[in-house]
């Protein structure tokens, strides 16, 4: 996953982040944190077409959100932070006026979330025309105006009216983005990064058990390659390769790979 979250502009343009979870939930997370940048993004452009990959985005996003502890998950999750942080208050390096920004933040998304009721977008899941369009989605060619005409004319009405039928659809979803956003902020600021090379394009650290959550990789954007991140409890393997004129497989670069490493856990 290509990410720049908590990339400064100047660094973004020469830099790219690589996101690899080592756990279902964080997986999980990063999937959704996804699908909302890009319903977003879908949602604040003009044409049908756009705001056509915005709902269907939003299906995605139901079919992700659909995991039943999903959101107790979140709720257990913003407490047990909660309380960490609130440890930190005697701490004299602590901005106490930052502290406490974050605190009301992780207070508004859990009471936004609690407060949500049934399945997460359980208002959607039960409007019959939206998933009437979900289902005919999943079929190639299956929205066309011949079998949805409700649907093209909805695509025909002027962009304001359309954008907010989306936000309306949105606002059902946006407790579990805020949460979301709050932890995996939290477990990106836990890594410290370090300086590494790969020898021949090839780098391997022993883990001794060590929690780990989430695995970053920066590297320079000028570098011709990718890295390849397995991992148990034991063992960290990074194979940064390259695509072949050619071939259709990539293979590892015989090269040293300077790269900055992180390692994140909750």
């Amino acid at each position: 996953m290509f990410d720049s979250h908590t990339l400064p502009e100047q660094t973004a343009a020469i830099v790219i982040d690589y996101e690899f979870p080592l756990n279902e939930r964080t997986r999980t997370l990063l999937r959704l944190e996804d699908l909302y940048d890009k319903l977003a993004y879908f949602v604040s452009r003009d044409h049908p077409l756009e705001h056509h990959v915005a709902l269907v985005t939003l299906f995605e996003i139901i079919e992700v959100a659909s995991r039943a502890d999903l959101k107790s998950d979140l709720l257990q999750e913003l407490e047990r932070q909660k309380h960490s942080l609130e440890a930190l208050r005697s701490n004299p390096q602590i901005s106490v006026e930052a502290l406490d920004a974050v605190l009301r933040d992780i207070d508004q998304a859990a009471g936004s979330l609690y407060n949500l009721t049934g399945k997460i977008g359980q208002e959607v899941r039960d409007n019959e025309w939206l998933m009437s369009i979900r289902q005919r989605s999943n079929i190639p060619g299956g929205v066309c105006e011949f079998d949805l005409p409700t649907y093209h004319y909805w695509q025909h009405r002027p962009i304001e009216e359309r954008r907010a039928d989306l936000g309306q659809w949105m606002a059902q979803f946006l407790p579990l983005r805020d949460s979301l956003t709050i932890v995996l902020r939290i477990l990106r600021d836990s890594g410290k990064s370090s300086q590494r090379v790969a020898a021949q394009g090839v780098f391997q650290q022993m883990l001794a058990g060590r929690a780990v959550q989430l695995v970053r990789v920066r590297v320079a954007r000028e570098l011709p390659c990718v890295p390849e991140v397995s991992a148990n409890r034991y063992m960290l393997n990074i194979r940064f390769t390259q695509q072949v004129p050619g071939s259709d497989r990539p293979k590892v670069i015989e090269a040293d790979i300077p790269f900055d490493l992180t390692f994140c856990n909750l």
